[in-house]
């Protein structure tokens, strides 16, 4: 039996599961998404901000820590926990995906990974070990494997290479956390082959991690391959283990993924698309800089319980994006986060009275998503803009 992690309660029409993930800073329900705090702040709010929102625990990164303010200083005072001043959970990833985006400015052998940085320039040598080393150090409550991340499109035979290396990288990184009380999660990568996902699965699984990740989706594959891949890894991993699906976190998305047995999920959709002045509603993506908001004056959506609609209008919303303010970002950011978890929190609800299938249906019925050509040509956008290491999917 897993200690650290329980199922709870699961879906009688559907694969989802309520459930608890026990840590060194707190009990976490599942279904939770992190938010994600990059460079140990999720971008323009503060810790008490997140509280009030409901935020249980966020995802940092290790890459980008180690470059600035470097993993030395943040150990100096006492580690991430309290550096950022966030007394709960904290998920670090490995910074694998950073790395391996960073294409041209990196060197990939068995031992690990020579990359330049995207700052400045200077070189840096990456391995298994120093990657278990440095989330130790920062003091992370849940921390990830090093693994390589293909980029959609690439041919089997790179990612069947990448699959191996990702295996071979896990038991290294294995080895070198034994004793820690921290939670190591194991990565699984294939792309979108379902033999090299099946591979990968049985491999990383046979090597008894805490939990388990499918990481290597959304990365501007259609979604329908999203969820094929998804389907076909969970019967391959243990029921008793939570599992986490990286770089997912639209609102459809989180319900789809629940439906299909998933328990964590991260993104920096909700606050990148708040920064932009898109807002989330149980009708869709909203843009609040569009003319018919200049006055409303009811709030972004009626009935929502976050700080920004109890106390403003979507017209006063509208004017602060409009003159490029910056309390336009922390407004639109606390609502699109509240968004999420209070979606979180109702999706938890209805698995625990059995209710979650119809949840799922009415939601999606009401919900509209965003165009598959246009959503596909956003994420090839943020893709490939210059700065988009800088905060992670």
């Amino acid at each position: 039996m897993n200690e650290n992690f329980k199922v709870l309660k699961s879906s009688p029409d559907t694969q989802a599961r309520y459930g608890e993930l026990v840590t060194i800073h707190g009990v976490v329900p599942t279904p939770a998404f992190l938010p994600v705090a990059s460079q140990g702040t999720v971008k323009a709010l503060a810790p008490d901000d997140l509280k009030d929102v409901g935020v249980a625990i966020i995802l940092s990164n290790t890459y980008h820590l180690y470059l600035r303010p470097g993993i030395d200083v943040i150990e100096r005072f006492g580690g991430l926990h309290r550096y950022m001043s966030w007394d709960r959970p904290i998920l670090t990833d490995s910074g694998g995906y950073q790395v391996f985006s960073l294409a041209r400015l990196r060197k990939i052998t068995d031992e690990g990974i020579v990359f330049c940085s995207h700052i400045d320039g200077s070189e840096h040598f990456l391995t298994p070990e120093l990657v278990i080393e440095f989330q130790e150090r920062l003091g992370a409550d849940i921390i990830m494997t090093l693994d390589e991340c293909p980029a959609h499109g690439e041919q089997i035979a790179k990612i069947s290479e990448a699959v191996e290396r990702t295996t071979r990288w896990a038991e290294r990184c294995l080895k070198h956390h034994q004793g820690s009380k921290q939670l190591l999660f194991g990565i699984v990568q294939g792309g979108l082959f379902p033999e090299l996902r099946r591979q990968s699965a049985e491999s990383i699984v046979s090597l008894g991690f805490p939990g388990y990740a499918i990481g290597g989706l959304s990365l501007g594959e259609p979604k329908a391959s999203t969820w094929s891949m998804v389907e076909s890894t969970v019967p391959l991993l243990p029921w008793d283990k939570p599992r986490y699906l990286m770089g997912v976190g639209s609102p459809e998305d989180i319900v789809e993924g629940v439906s299909r047995g998933m328990d964590i999920f991260d993104s920096a959709l909700p606050t990148r698309v708040a920064r932009n002045g898109a807002v989330f509603t149980t009708q869709g993506r909203q843009n609040i800089k569009r003319a018919i908001y200049k006055t409303r004056e009811g709030s972004i959506e009626k009935g929502c319980d976050c700080y920004t609609c109890r106390n403003f209008s979507a017209a006063y919303l509208n004017h602060l994006f409009r003159c490029e303010e910056l309390l336009a970002y922390r407004l639109a950011t606390i609502h699109n986060l509240r968004f999420i978890i209070k979606l979180v929190q109702r999706i938890q609800d209805a698995i625990k009275d059995g209710s979650f299938a119809d949840f799922r249906d009415d939601f999606l019925r009401h919900y509209r998503v965003t165009d598959e050509e246009v959503r596909l040509a956003q994420k090839q956008k943020w893709l490939n803009a210059p700065r988009h290491s800088s905060e992670i999917m």
